[in-house]
């Protein structure tokens, strides 16, 4: 779904500049314009996106205009953000009723996660690809730290290497420490734009400096001539890839709530179910004890991951259908 900021300000005497906003922290924003330049930049006015309630109205990804407000300073002002061709989201940690847009803009999608030290449940994972589908990401699931796994997390992650491959998704086993897997992972990421997320403690810093070794990022701190402190770990920043595309690191995720997704909507994002749900006896089926439900009877037959199954069941559990009436 694409969305427009309502809200156009013309700012008389400077010259305007198309660019990609590369950091955001909450109310300040890096921008890098189509000349290469960055700007530390601000929102002049109120903007809004019809139909999208967000706690963030502009994200890292974001291609918008600005005008120059301060040459020597790198001061310069957003007054107009084009409809984003997509973007991914997850409940506001603040409101249920309101999301928090993560990025925008995006080709694909990376899942940092770990079997150990920490260790991701598979409801995370499955929210995670639920918010990807509905917004036509590509995902994929990144298994870190394989240097201390021992038989058990080596069999989960051939048993998930198996179930999420087969609806689509590609799994990748590396450890960063030892750069097993580094060489099979970095040629996906070329001349795309990459959401790296996941879980605290997971490795995603690690792994961004094994991506960027001399860490020489091309992006900037936002200066204290705007007297706002920044706050590092709650902020988004998108980084130039020396082979061509982008990376955007996001900071650690605790819960991802999902939004805007209804009861009999849910499994339309499950690739598994999707195509069988035109078989259903009933068009509002649940696929939990209704009679004629094709998607029961697939995963009667091994069609469909019991772990899956019971991944949609916790999550349909958890939607509120009258929570945005």
């Amino acid at each position: 779904m694409e969305h427009r900021f309502s809200k156009t300000i013309s700012l008389k005497g400077t010259c305007p500049m198309k660019g990609i906003v590369y950091k955001s922290t909450g109310s300040w924003y890096v921008v890098k314009a189509a000349d290469g330049s960055f700007w530390n930049a601000r929102l002049r006015g109120s903007f809004k996106i019809d139909g999208l309630t967000s706690t963030n109205p502009v994200v890292v990804g974001d291609e918008v205009d600005i005008e120059i407000e301060d040459q020597l300073q790198g001061a310069a002002i957003i007054f107009n953000i084009f409809s984003r061709r997509n973007h991914v989201n997850r409940q506001s940690p603040q409101s249920r009723m309101q999301q928090h847009i993560i990025a925008a803009n995006v080709d694909q999608s990376l899942l940092m996660a770990s079997l150990k030290n920490p260790k991701i449940s598979q409801g995370f994972i499955d929210r995670f690809l639920v918010t990807a589908q509905v917004y036509h990401v590509p995902a994929i699931l990144v298994l870190n730290k394989s240097d201390i796994y021992g038989n058990k997390e080596t069999g989960i992650y051939h048993r998930w290497k198996a179930m999420y491959e087969s609806i689509g998704n590609k799994v990748i086993l590396i450890s960063v420490a030892t750069a097993e897997g580094l060489p099979d992972l970095k040629p996906l990421l070329n001349n795309k734009v990459t959401l790296v997320s996941g879980p605290s403690g997971v490795g995603k810093s690690s792994f961004i400096n094994a991506v960027f070794p001399s860490k020489h990022l091309k992006t900037q701190e936002v200066s204290n001539w705007s007297g706002k402190g920044l706050h590092t770990t709650s902020s988004s920043e998108m980084y130039d890839l020396p082979e061509g595309g982008q990376l955007i690191d996001t900071p650690g995720i605790r819960e991802f709530g999902l939004v805007n997704i209804s009861r009999q909507e849910l499994s339309h994002y499950f690739p598994e179910m999707r195509d069988l749900l035109q078989d259903c006896q009933f068009n509002d089926c649940l696929h939990l004890q209704e009679p004629g439900c094709a998607i029961k009877k697939a995963l009667e037959e091994g069609k469909i991951y019991g772990d899956r199954y019971i991944s949609y069941r916790k999550i349909l559990e958890t939607i509120d259908d009258h929570a945005h009436d």
